[in-house]
């Protein structure tokens, strides 16, 4: 169709006469509304969409600003608009849309961004920490100065965890650097190795960078020269920000000091504070049964009463999470969510285990969480415990009750085996001499001690040949092994407790857990205020990651122990000192 005259006014003077033509085509609809001049304190809610422009200017054609349109709200750019649209007042500019301001981030982006691309410069310590950390930053682009590939090829022989890792990295590095059709000097996709997480570019220092960090900082010193680095990379690309990502606090604190951002790797953290952790269990509100006294179903089965309700609180509740209600004057529940469907959840009672009828091994609990404990450790169908909790609280006692009534009352399970992180608290002895297991005889006091209490039990009248029998009959049930060999491992049929948990990294975790087969219970345990580890926290401890991606499976359970059991000397001395 044969388009409207040019205007030879502005758009704001023109008279109501020239927006009076009817047209259904789009780009006709296009060619009515005004040009706007762009206006950087526009904001969504302020703006006017294009066809209710021209509605307000024929009602009342007033000289107005007219605002600008954001970018993401824009019709797209048809080139008929450009070119029928001349006019004889100077053209206004066209809006362009206004560039974010970047921040830097505590962590790589998990969601995909809009901004620009960061370039991130990783120091050796995060490759020898993660040596999949090449593949976390998303969009970004990463480089590596060649300092870095230097300390990697220091750090590849041996077999310690370091070393592996490192090895790791140099492959994954070699199989970066021999795609086909790459080209260092552009950058590496990160992507060309099956990791379609990450879509940035990896570069490689292939020239001299020159920088102008001050004399006094030692020029040989590898951390200076990645800051070198890092401080060349800002003046020679001042559009991008770089970013400095290291696990060594004094190099960034270094970093800051000379007005260069950096980071810490943040990545392997399951959590940023060790006081979101999962609990695995949940108060119920005062007025929980008044707002189900409507809705609620319940039945029974066995020696257990299940309960359906509805309401706001469930959409908090998790798969095996024990949810209780105390109130002064009424009866309380205590339960475990069994079941959850849109928003409703069934819940079943606990079995009493502060009754000396139901005593485990001669141990009954003398709290709360020390019952909900129990009703996860004796519970068949539960193939992962996790019990996180201060010391004295009963965690080794507990587990190791509930596997000997397992293994020898119940005969569910054919033996028990404890391991642990050898981490020492303070400097090393040094070399142990013996087998494995009496190798492992030092980091076993805790085992001793609980086998110690459990073995006087109702034996305490059977004499010294009656307590020497049951001593070894537990004995023979119980295997010491050290993490070091359990690699390629399969345990079928086993009770095994994984001691001193918070010691452990994710990845020792996973190899672990991953060890067990059919019919095998694992229980871990730990407390994440005593962390030995270097460079583990409360957020990176493989415990803390068992429980976030355990949180919620069928067959698996946590509970955090809150109270000591040990003596009243133990428990004022975990809150004061």
């Amino acid at each position: 169709m044969p388009l409207p005259p040019a205007p030879s006014k502005r758009a704001a003077l023109l008279s109501p006469d020239a927006y009076d033509f009817k047209s259904t085509s789009p780009v006709a609809e296009l060619l009515t509304a005004p040009p706007s001049t762009p206006a950087p304190e526009a904001r969504p809610s302020e703006t006017a969409p294009a066809k209710n422009t021209r509605s307000r200017t024929a009602q009342a054609p007033r000289k107005r600003p007219v605002k600008a349109v954001p970018a993401q709200e824009a019709a797209p750019p048809t080139p008929v608009i450009e070119t029928s649209l001349p006019v004889t007042a100077p053209a206004a500019p066209t809006p362009t849309p206004v560039k974010a301001p970047v921040t830097a981030t505590r962590r790589p982006s998990r969601a995909g961004s809009t901004g620009p691309r960061r370039l991130f410069v990783l120091d050796t310590n995060v490759l020898l920490h993660d040596p999949t950390s090449l593949f976390r930053f998303e969009e970004h682009d990463i480089f590596l100065p060649m300092i870095v590939l230097e300390e990697l090829d220091g750090h590849k022989k041996g077999m310690t965890e370091v070393a592996r890792n490192g090895r790791q990295t140099s492959r994954s590095l070699d199989a970066l650097a021999a795609q086909a059709g790459g080209d260092m000097t552009k950058g590496l996709p990160l992507s060309g190795t099956g990791h379609q997480a990450a879509r940035g570019l990896l570069f490689f220092q292939t020239e001299t960078l020159v920088d102008e960090l001050p004399a006094s900082l030692p020029q040989g010193k590898a951390d200076n020269q990645i800051l070198g680095v890092v401080y060349a990379l800002r003046q020679k690309y001042p559009e991008r920000e770089v970013i400095l990502v290291s696990k060594d606090i004094n190099m960034r604190v270094k970093a800051r000091a000379l007005g260069l951002t950096a980071e810490d790797y943040e990545n392997d953290k399951t959590l940023d504070d060790g006081e979101l952790l999962y609990a695995g269990s949940l108060a119920l509100p005062q007025d929980f049964w008044t707002r189900q006294s409507k809705t609620i179903e319940s039945w029974q089965s066995g020696s257990h009463t299940f309960y359906r309700v509805s309401g706001p609180a469930v959409g908090q509740f998790h798969i095996n999470q024990f949810v209780y209600f105390e109130a002064p004057g009424e009866p309380s529940l205590y339960a475990r969510v069994t079941e959850i469907r849109d928003k409703t959840a069934v819940l079943k009672t606990l079995k009493d285990y502060t009754h000396l009828k139901n005593a485990v091994w001669g141990v009954t609990s003398r709290n709360r969480e020390q019952n909900f404990a129990l009703n996860l450790l004796m519970d068949p169908e539960i193939d992962f415990v996790t019990l996180a909790g201060t010391a004295g609280t009963g965690k080794t006692l507990m587990a190791l009750a509930s596997g000997l009534t397992q293994v020898l009352d119940d005969r569910r399970y054919t033996e028990i085996i404890m391991t642990r992180a050898t981490v020492s608290v303070g400097e090393d002895i040094g070399f142990l001499p013996g087998t494995e297991e009496e190798k492992m005889g030092p980091w076993m006091g805790a085992l001793d001690d609980n086998l110690e209490f459990l073995a006087k039990g109702d034996g305490g009248n059977a004499g010294e040949w009656g307590r020497a029998a049951t001593n070894e009959l537990i004995r023979s049930r119980i295997k010491v092994k050290s993490m070091n060999f359990m690699r390629g491992r399969t345990f079928m049929n086993k009770y095994i407790i994984i001691d001193e948990a918070q010691n452990l990294t994710p990845k020792q975790m996973k190899t672990l857990i991953t060890r067990a087969g059919p019919g095998t219970k694992i229980i871990c345990m730990g407390n994440l205020a005593q962390i030995d580890t270097p460079y583990l926290t409360e957020g990176s401890s493989g415990l803390t990651f068992a429980v976030d991606r355990f949180k919620g499976w069928p067959h698996g359970g946590h509970i955090t122990l809150a109270r000591g059991e040990r003596s009243r000397l133990a428990d004022f001395a975990s809150e004061v000192l």
